[in-house]
């Protein structure tokens, strides 16, 4: 009895210390100060996201508004400019050995291109296309309209290489004249990807017209769920910063085309109730949704993303700075191309298809009937061509702007290397020049070297202190060290990264 009582006092006892250390167990987190501070620097980070992320998309959605206005008020000057050179040429006498400048002759280019392409356009029945869409069933085109997207960057990823092979062909210098010949097939090859491309984002449109004019509203509902599968093919997968940069121009692209897509559906539907304005606000709400789902999925997706890949906020405003780069370089005179093409090379929003369409829309929506009606057109117009130098002007001070903030002022005033594609750098070059090469090799917003990186390559270029300070053993490391910097900078340059064309979210 003794024994067995002692038991159940010691059991008791026993119990008691064990829920009472489990009411005054502490927590002693300053003893794992280091792992706490980077959690909670993650959650911060991932509040600055939507604010920094969408401070990109606004820029970059200028950016590709900037490009897409130069089509309707820029393009026609100078496209008139450059006729008037060609056809008053012989009042002036053969100065020259070029008929046109490289410019000019890419501006008739450009202008022939969408005037064949919008005569093109008047074969394809929208209303038949729009009943055809209509009678599928809602899975159907669901499906359809998943293809249409990737086909989208695809011909997005094929244009512009398409379109440069087209100016290059018509400008580079040429021997014997029928040479000259060899632009004929790259002209039409031109001529039917736009005309292709066009008729892609109709289907994509009329796809979206009649998902807002469904009754259950069961389509739209499908279409806006679709982003959200992004965030399963891109969160978990591995990014770097120049990936997650080719997906964000890729997330800019699509947002701007989408806005463009939004006002067309809008055009046709307000055309079909004789442009009652009641009717503006019965679309309004499910153009809002849309906008808002997307953005929502991009902030999710993005927010996640440097989460798992741990990446900071301050990428976006590098990448920011790239954009910035890219738009005052372009506005220097020894500027290889247009700001247009090399959006185009950046983002992949190709204007001409997407400027066609828009042509085809509003002429077949818009009636212009009298005098009346002409001078409004041509008021609209030059609100267009103010709207395009405000917007420039803009952007121009903004990207300044950036490119101070970068310290990036010195890469406009130092030329690109000059070397044959394949070919490495000369040695020697190498040797004389080390502070040019790394300043060109350098990442975009990078800071001033520090000291500290300086260390290594004095170290090894000393031939007097290897001996005395470090082993062969630590000369080897030091000097593989020292490559591997090399090779992180050049890989972490996004200046240099020039296709973004391809699929965002599906690079590893």
């Amino acid at each position: 009895m003794t024994v067995a009582s002692l038991g159940d006092q010691d059991l008791e006892l026993s119990l008691l210390r064990f829920l009472s250390a489990e009411l005054t167990r502490g927590y002693f987190l300053e003893h794992n100060e280091a792992k706490y501070t980077e959690r909670r620097e993650r959650v911060y980070t991932c509040m600055r996201i939507p604010r920094e992320l969408e401070k990109l998309m606004v820029f970059g959605i200028f950016l590709c508004l900037d490009a897409f206005l130069y089509v309707f008020t820029l393009l026609p000057l100078r496209v008139f400019l450059a006729l008037f050179r060609l056809f008053t040429l012989p009042c002036y006498g053969l100065r020259d050995r070029r008929l046109l400048q490289p410019a000019q002759v890419c501006d008739i280019l450009k202008g022939v291109i969408l005037v064949i392409c919008y005569f093109m356009m008047h074969y394809v029945d929208y209303s038949m296309m729009y009943h055809l869409i209509r009678g599928q069933s809602v899975i159907k085109l669901y499906i359809i309209y998943n293809m249409l997207e990737v086909a989208d960057r695809l011909f997005s990823s094929f244009g512009q290489d398409i379109l440069d092979a087209l100016y290059w062909t018509a400008t580079e210098p040429k021997e014997r004249k029928r040479a000259h010949i060899g632009v004929i097939p790259h002209f039409f090859m031109a001529v039917l990807y736009v005309f292709l491309h066009a008729i892609l984002i109709m289907v994509q449109a009329t796809t979206l017209n009649v998902a807002f004019n469904s009754h259950n509203k069961s389509l739209l509902t499908i279409m806006m769920s679709n982003n959200f599968v992004e965030i399963k093919g891109s969160v978990f997968k591995k990014f770097e910063k120049n990936n997650l940069f080719q997906m964000s121009n890729s997330d800019i692209k699509e947002r701007f085309t989408n806005y463009v897509l939004l006002l067309i559906v809008c055009l046709r539907n307000m055309e079909q109730f004789s442009w009652n304005p009641d009717h503006l606000w019965v679309l309004f709400p499910d153009v809002c949704m849309v906008i808002a789902s997307e953005t929502a999925v991009d902030i999710v997706k993005h927010a996640f993303i440097t989460k798992f890949n741990d990446i900071t906020a301050d990428v976006y405003s590098e990448y920011r700075a790239s954009l910035a780069f890219d738009l005052v370089s372009s506005r220097q005179k020894n500027a290889y191309t247009d700001y247009s093409d090399s959006v185009a090379r950046r983002m992949g929003f190709i204007p001409l298809p997407l400027a066609v369409l828009l042509i085809r829309v509003v002429t077949s929506s818009i009636k212009v009937q009298g005098i009346l009606s002409y001078a409004c057109v041509i008021l609209f117009y030059f609100g267009l061509i103010s709207l395009k130098v405000l917007n420039s002007i803009v952007l121009l001070g903004k990207s300044c702007q950036y490119v101070k903030e970068a310290k990036m002022e010195e890469k406009l005033f130092n030329p690109p290397p000059a070397s044959a594609p394949g070919k490495p750098p000369n040695k020697s070059q190498n040797k004389c020049k080390p502070s040019q090469e790394e300043n060109l090799s350098a990442s975009v917003t990078s800071q001033p070297v520090h000291p500290k990186e300086n260390v290594i390559p004095l170290l090894v270029a000393s031939s007097s202190d290897q001996f005395l300070t470090t082993p062969d053993g630590d000369e080897k490391d030091i000097t593989q060290e020292s490559s591997e910097l090399k090779h992180r900078s050049s890989k972490k340059d996004l200046l240099e990264v020039d296709r973004f064309t391809i699929c965002g979210n599906r690079i590893d």
